[in-house]
């Protein structure tokens, strides 16, 4: 069933708000026997004349159900739209052998359709995905309008009649008490402001092909002008070096004591002094 089933013409919600809702109310409501009627001859012979007639006279019901969503900040029109589709894919489903009525069937299909719409829309980052957490998002906005943060209690109350844990919970409560943030400062904005939006502090300078080739040829500039420094020690200084700082493994000043049989302390003074001389290498170098 498509929405082509719907001559509403004029009767679009985003068209004209207040005149949707006067018309819609307008259309007859339907007894026991008219809707069981035509809900038999859509479900046995696929009328969809029947199908359209019972869409148009439910059609208050979903403005009704809409306005109950009316604290997430969204147009009703689009909440009422979305409630629409709804109530469509209800009729299309709908059996009347199960003898209950259509708007009781109605109702699930036309909150289901609401929920995914402010799910999709209430904010810029998606707050909800899993099953639970959908459970979690409408039932902690109803309980924010009664609550501030909600207290140790109340969260284990929560997570035990949803059968999650309390850190979901408290996790989809930060959620909700957060905010979207636009990436560019807002038009306007002053100077000292604008700075604070994350467009300044988000960029990863790191991945800037410029800042990456400079880095490259600095550190092979470096690697080239120590390499050089290094030749110009001599062999037993040259290997302390190597072994204390350049090597995965590295020595301790013990470790090379009982290599060159000297102390410890000799070995500290050669590396303190092969230290010197690399880096008034590596100076002159940068000198010249």
């Amino acid at each position: 069933m498509s929405t082509s089933l719907l001559p509403v013409g004029h009767l679009s919600p985003g068209h004209d708000l207040n005149g949707y809702i006067q018309a819609v109310n307008g259309i007859p409501m339907l007894t026991v026997d008219e809707e069981r009627e035509l809900a038999f001859r859509l479900h046995d012979e696929g009328d969809l004349e029947a199908a359209r007639r019972l869409v148009m006279s439910h059609l208050r019901f979903v403005v009704h159900i809409a306005r109950s969503y009316s604290g997430y900040g969204l147009a009703q029109a689009d909440l009422i739209q979305e409630g629409n589709v709804g109530l469509m894919k209800a009729v299309k489903r709908f059996d009347p052998n199960q003898g209950v009525r259509l708007v009781s069937f109605a109702v699930h299909w036309i909150k289901a359709e609401i929920h995914e719409f402010v799910l999709r829309n209430w904010r810029i980052v998606k707050v909800a995905t899993t099953k639970a957490q959908r459970k979690l998002f409408f039932n902690l906005r109803g309980a924010k309008k009664r609550l501030a943060w909600l207290n140790s209690n109340e969260v284990e109350a929560i997570a035990k009649d949803l059968d999650v844990k309390p850190e979901v919970v408290r996790e989809m409560e930060g959620r909700l008490s957060a905010h979207d943030a636009g990436f560019d400062a807002a038009p306007g904005e002053d100077e000292e402001s604008a700075y604070q939006a994350p467009v300044h502090y988000l960029d990863d300078a790191s991945q800037d092909p410029a800042t990456q080739l400079e880095d490259s040829d600095w550190e092979e500039d470096s690697t080239q002008r120590l390499q050089a420094a290094l030749s110009e020690l001599d062999e037993r200084s040259r290997d302390i070096l190597q072994r204390r700082w350049l090597s995965d493994d590295k020595s301790t000043l013990h470790d090379l004591a009982d290599v060159y049989g000297v102390s410890a302390e000799r070995i500290r003074q050669l590396e303190k002094n092969a230290m010197k001389k690399i880096r008034q290498s590596i100076g002159d170098t940068l000198a010249a």
